[in-house]
């Protein structure tokens, strides 16, 4: 059988080890703009804005949402409250500019119009996709780029390629992010709570930390070199404090704390108590 009945498809080729990098800024925003949508509105859609690395990586640092219409055949943005954002952001973070686009969901039939629009706005732009319900329990966050599909010479079509994403978060971070996951939350937990979760979470690390040095000592692990200096110079990073100092200092800490709390308390009441007698001066 001849080659020449043959019908050969192409793919358009990528650019090489593309990766992306997000920051949990933009997970907490897409997740607020999710929460603020028009009740007819299924999912939410806006502009990515960050930074290409010099490796090649796309540092995600920024995001606003774009109202649109969408419906089964077509997607209609507002491209003039897109254009008015971005030339805000830029005027407040020049360095930012466009790098791809979000959706909350997963990739469906219009991704590829508004992928179109935003290939006109930066070149290989990125996909984003945020889970919001949380329906797994964990967060699903993954990002695309668009890899063309032809025959010969004409384009047929485009196919999103799942990209590696890198989410960092610090401590305090990840604490508001789990909070997010939970489908209901009775309360956001308070100074008090978020610091208990921390020392919970940083009593279980040092556990498994002392667990594992034991393990290497009595020969039942096989020693690393790289955790062992990490951890000799996190112990060397400590500062040596008595008991007594370490004591005094969490005590003055806390009483500043109480004492900010305080002040702040009685500056409510007072402008509660001022607004009240500035309503009942113009009633009367």
């Amino acid at each position: 059988m001849g080659s020449s009945g043959q019908t050969v498809l192409q793919y358009v080729p990528s650019p090489a080890s593309v990766s992306a990098k997000v920051h949990p800024l933009v997970i907490f925003n897409i997740c607020d703009c999710y929460v603020r949508r028009p009740d007819q509105a299924e999912r939410v859609i806006g502009t990515l804005l960050g930074s290409v690395l010099p490796d090649g990586t796309v540092d995600i640092r920024n995001s606003y949402a774009v109202p649109h219409n969408e419906s089964s055949d077509q997607v209609a943005l507002d491209i003039d409250y897109h254009q008015n954002m971005l030339s805000s952001q830029q005027k407040v973070n020049p360095k930012e500019v466009i790098v791809g686009w979000f959706s909350t969901g997963g990739v469906t039939g219009g991704s590829a119009l508004i992928h179109e629009f935003y290939s006109r706005e930066v070149n290989n732009p990125i996909h984003l996709t945020v889970d919001t319900e949380f329906r797994t329990g964990n967060a699903s966050i993954k990002a695309f780029i668009s890899v063309g599909l032809s025959i010969g010479d004409q384009q047929l079509a485009a196919q999103f390629q799942e990209i590696p994403l890198d989410l960092r978060m610090v401590e305090a971070e990840k604490i508001g992010f789990d909070v997010l996951k939970p489908t209901t939350v009775d309360k956001i937990p308070n100074d008090l709570e978020g610091m208990e979760a921390s020392m919970e979470r940083l009593l279980a690390l040092i556990d498994d930390v002392s667990k594992y040095v034991d393990d290497v000592v009595e020969g039942r692990t096989t020693p690393d070199n790289k955790i062992g200096r990490f951890i000799s110079d996190t112990i060397a990073s400590l500062p040596k404090l008595s008991p007594h100092a370490f004591d005094k200092l969490v005590n003055d800490s806390l009483q500043d704390q109480l004492l900010l709390l305080y002040l702040s308390s009685i500056t409510r009441t007072q402008l509660s108590l001022a607004e009240k007698l500035n309503t009942a001066a113009q009633i009367l």
